[in-house]
């Protein structure tokens, strides 16, 4: 399975899942479907699935107008998600499958950003593989998304789903946020010296405005605050008593960031 990154409107990202040999394609979160049509054109795909991890429209955008050009397709999201996804056919629960080619996602319910939320985890073929996760805007690259429909309970518990995770995992996140959200966490975490270092090499990327996603899982772990709500230094660090309080804090602090 091959991957493209189709950038889309300001700094979202759409991911493009090809399959050579049998020359199909699938889509995760189309914001917009006119660079999604374009790249299925060049590659002589036909779209057979697009996963949707929540409903925000800039995550849906796409739906409806790619229906129309492969009314084959199904689409798939969360089952909360009823009603809020266009042209949603299949309802997902957590630990149902997805299957794409020869892959298969795992998927899992990871509400907090919205109610519904849901990620597809693609589990590696091959030992020597790295595994895909699709997370939508719950993890993001150095951050975490907002909490518009859930609790810090709920986000801390999905949030520990996906960072069980292999460290290997690719995670391909939907918005190109890590530079701000990296220059946020070294406010809270000026001595980590990973931290320090992936600040430095992801400034560069974007000074030559080179993409930062995916990233790697077991670099997040490490260097995202809002994976460590169980370190004591962020915990010294926010004056917090337990882990929720911990990452609230962290939350509002970067809210006014």
């Amino acid at each position: 399975m091959k991957i493209h990154r189709l950038p889309a409107l300001s700094d979202n990202y759409i991911f493009l899942l090809h399959e050579p040999e049998q020359q199909i394609a699938a889509v995760v979160d189309p914001a917009d479907a006119t660079p999604v049509l374009r790249t299925l054109d060049e590659l002589g795909a036909n779209l057979i699935a697009i996963f949707n991890t929540h409903h925000h429209a800039d995550h849906v955008g796409g739906n409806t107008q790619l229906l129309r050009s492969f009314p084959g397709a199904v689409i798939y999201g969360g089952a909360e998600d009823r009603g809020r996804i266009p042209g949603q056919q299949v309802f997902l629960q957590e630990g149902d499958r997805v299957t794409f080619g020869d892959r298969v996602a795992e998927v899992f319910f990871v509400p907090g950003h919205t109610r519904a939320h849901i990620a597809y985890y693609f589990a590696p073929v091959q030992a020597d593989e790295m595994g895909d996760l699709f997370c939508g805007d719950t993890l993001f690259s150095g951050g975490c998304g907002r909490l518009f429909e859930g609790t810090p309970a709920q986000m801390i518990r999905s949030l520990d789903k996906l960072r069980n995770l292999p460290d290997s995992t690719r995670v391909w996140c939907a918005h190109e946020y890590t530079l701000k959200n990296l220059q946020f966490a070294l406010t809270v975490d000026v001595d980590n010296r990973d931290l320090q270092q992936r600040f430095v090499e992801v400034k560069a990327m974007r000074d030559r405005s080179e993409a930062t996603i995916p990233a790697n899982l077991g670099i997040e772990k490490r260097t995202n605050p809002f994976l460590r709500w169980d370190d004591k230094h962020l915990q010294m660090v926010t004056k917090a008593n337990n882990e929720v309080q911990t990452f609230t804090r962290l939350r509002g602090m970067k809210e006014h960031f």
